[in-house]
């Protein structure tokens, strides 16, 4: 004997089943649509991270052409592609020169290196070592290079690799350029759709959360990333006027070094170097200057990090790191992002029962 289920029984499961269809559908689209932009995300992301960061910048030239936004947004593109490409054309023919005038001089027997001098011995730790392996190059720099080898050979396709991240890196910051000047040249559009999705996301809040997200966005580009740059053009400033070879190269590894928050490890070999072959006034001059390179992040940073953002600037800067740690030079943007929100709905959930008591 069988019992029939109730008809209002019958039509809640028709409907469970219909809403489950519907959201496996949805979420299957979902996954489809990000499988296919997934070679295009990075792109984007960083597209819409430099139009927020340069809004303000653009909204004034705009207003200064008469409010010819398209030709604003041109400007601007043709800008910063040329702060992105002059420095890297000039680091390459740097790096080609060098390489060709070391082979050359190899090939005539004319390349030598001077023999150390005798303070680095007393050194601690490191003199005794570092004097041996120097005076051995300086002596028999063929028989050196020749005991060298394999380790030479190991670390070739690792600085093939990394030449070749370094190129596919600089042509995706050129195409997400031109995303970032296609999203100015349509800001007011896309300021649309972004009040609708905080709006769909936040509700009531949508224009706070907006607000916060394009703050957060300029204040870790200024707080991080500009006072790396600030940092990288007094470092370099200082590689240059002490004659340290292959200065370019230097500068371009204190940037990105100083991204990470530890510029000055960079430094230290660049001092110690000074201090073997410069005199000791030279030396303790370029020692004073790196010290202050190293040192003016910790004035700059609270004056630039946080500024205009409704969140402590810890959070911010936790956002920034942890985020770079876990998703790369972009999760300085999303971390700082995700950490902000994350830190006001928690706010949010916190007043949310003393609200309803003061409404009672």
């Amino acid at each position: 004997m069988t019992m029939e289920q109730p008809p209002q029984n019958k039509e809640h499961i028709r409907r469970a089943l219909d809403v489950s269809i519907h959201v496996g559908l949805v979420v299957l689209l979902t996954i489809a649509c990000l499988m296919i932009l997934r070679p295009f995300l990075p792109l984007v992301a960083w597209g819409i991270v430099i139009a927020i960061a340069v809004y303000p910048a653009y909204r004034w030239l705009r207003s200064i052409l008469s409010g010819r936004g398209k030709l604003a947004a041109v400007l601007f593109t043709l800008l910063f592609l040329a702060i992105l490409i002059v420095p890297v054309v000039l680091l390459t023919e740097t790096v080609i020169e060098g390489i060709q005038t070391l082979t050359v001089r190899l090939k005539d027997g004319t390349f030598g290196i001077p023999p150390p001098p005798a303070s680095i011995e007393t050194w601690p730790i490191i003199g005794a070592p570092l004097h041996s392996l120097w005076s051995t190059a300086s002596t028999n720099l063929t028989g050196l290079l020749k005991s060298l080898a394999p380790q030479i050979k190991a670390l070739i396709p690792g600085l093939l690799s990394a030449s070749a991240g370094i190129g596919l890196t600089v042509l995706q910051f050129v195409l997400s350029i031109l995303v970032a000047g296609v999203l100015l040249a349509n800001a007011s559009g896309c300021a649309t759709i972004t009040h609708l999705l905080a709006s769909r996301l936040f509700g009531d809040r949508g224009p706070e959360f907006e607000d916060l997200a394009g703050s957060t966005i300029r204040s870790v580009t200024n707080g991080i990333l500009g006072v790396a740059v600030i940092q990288s053009v007094l470092a370099g400033l200082g590689f240059i006027v002490a004659g340290l070879p292959g200065a370019g190269l230097w500068t371009l590894i204190f940037l990105f070094s100083a991204v990470l928050q530890i510029g000055g490890i960079v430094l230290i070999p660049a001092v110690v170097y000074m201090f073997a072959i410069a005199s000791t006034t030279k030396a303790v001059l370029f020692l004073l200057w790196c010290i202050i390179v190293a040192l003016i992040d910790n004035v700059l940073k609270p004056m630039l990090l946080g500024r205009g953002v409704a969140v402590p600037i810890a959070v911010v800067f936790l956002g920034a790191i942890g985020g770079f740690l876990a998703l790369g030079t972009i999760g300085l943007f999303v971390g700082a992002i995700v950490l902000s929100v994350g830190y006001k709905l928690f706010l949010a959930w916190l007043e949310g029962p003393l609200a309803a008591k003061q409404d009672t």
